[in-house]
């Protein structure tokens, strides 16, 4: 998987730190207005008109991802699709981004090729610059870093504050597909090392397969709100699990909130592998996480705009803080919503 184009292999210490930078983005271009300065300086310089939205997140293989089934140009569009999605959690358009990455001297430069390549395709996708970064070594594997800059309108930002009594719980798209398709990867894994010369049939579970390799941020919600004169009264992205957003969202607003697990979006592919595994598929869109929608809360007098709307859900209300974060069954019985979600840092902590 490393080894790109054939047997070709240039090792990374052939073209210095400087020389990979500038091989790795002598293709990258220049969209956004507000970049006044990108790659090539001591620093990027950016034009500021309005408020500016700042976020970052870190991959660590082993951690985040698996090489063994991760292609490095789905990696790259994944990490950048990971920090855009947290700008348009924001109700912000995503302007910039800089890209560092650690890297063992097992990767040739073909690869890092294969995931700049992955990265300049989010990047045109998305219409956001690459602006500036730093490539290091690394004893453990592959780092990637990066940090997307956007700019919102004052008083457009949205906030995980803001839920309000009463408001409506909306969320983008459908739930849980990313999880379980990680577990299909990992499954065949596990085979494939049992028997090297099988050959899984990934064909039922294209969609979950998908969600999991190749994300997409969910440009079009902001977008979609502002024509719909919808302002969210708050918002996050979901990346660690329904459960643990609705929480973060809870606790930041000082309320309460009950969900219904009827009107959880499911899409089919979830429901008929959730049957194969056994498993619960509320458990999983609870939980899962990796979905990269948007959730987030409106007044409930802006129902009427959004209540035909094919890509949006209202799955649950907001409630006092007294009353607790609870899930109704479809067996119309409440339980509490407990955070399960993905936790990078939970194996370190209880060593």
């Amino acid at each position: 998987m490393l080894e790109n184009k054939g047997q070709q292999r240039t090792d990374i210490s052939s073209l210095g730190e400087f020389g990979l930078i500038e091989h790795l983005t002598k293709s990258f271009e220049i969209k956004q207005p507000s970049t006044i300065k990108g790659i090539g300086d001591d620093a990027a310089v950016i034009a500021v008109e309005n408020e500016l939205v700042v976020s970052t997140d870190m991959l660590v293989e082993g951690v985040h991802f698996d090489m063994s089934y991760m292609p490095l140009k789905h990696l790259g569009y994944k990490s950048v699709v990971v920090n855009l999605s947290d700008i348009y959690a924001m109700n912000a358009l995503p302007t910039q981004i800089t890209v560092s990455i650690a890297v063992s001297n097992r990767f040739p430069v073909e690869a890092l090729e294969e995931l700049y390549a992955g990265i300049q395709a989010a990047a045109h996708h998305y219409n956001v610059d690459v602006v500036g970064g730093d490539t290091t070594s690394s004893l453990s594997g592959l780092v990637i870093s990066i940090t997307a800059l956007g700019q919102v309108t004052q008083e457009k930002a949205v906030y995980r504050s803001g839920a309000k009594e009463n408001d409506l719980i909306v969320v983008s798209g459908d739930l849980g597909a990313a999880y379980l398709g990680l577990q299909i990867l990992e499954r065949e894994k596990q085979v494939f090392k049992v028997n090297p010369n099988s050959q899984p049939d990934l064909e039922p579970y294209s969609y979950l397969i998908e969600r999991q390799l190749k994300p997409e941020a969910r440009k079009d919600i902001p977008a979609l709100l502002k024509e719909l004169g919808v302002q969210p009264t708050s918002m996050i992205d979901i990346s660690d699990g329904l459960s643990s957003e609705t929480i973060h969202i809870c606790k930041q607003s000082k309320k309460g909130c009950n969900i219904y697990e009827d009107k959880i979006p499911l899409d089919p592919q979830v429901i008929t592998t959730c049957e194969e595994f056994n498993m619960d598929s509320t458990t999983i869109a609870l939980n899962g996480g990796e979905d990269y929608e948007l959730l987030f809360t409106i007044s409930s007098d802006d129902y009427p705009k959004i209540k035909a709307n094919p890509s949006l859900t209202v799955i649950g209300h907001i409630t006092q803080e007294s009353e607790g974060t609870h899930l109704i069954t479809r067996a119309n019985t409440k339980i509490p919503l407990i955070a399960r979600g993905w936790n990078p840092l939970q194996e370190q902590e209880t060593e």
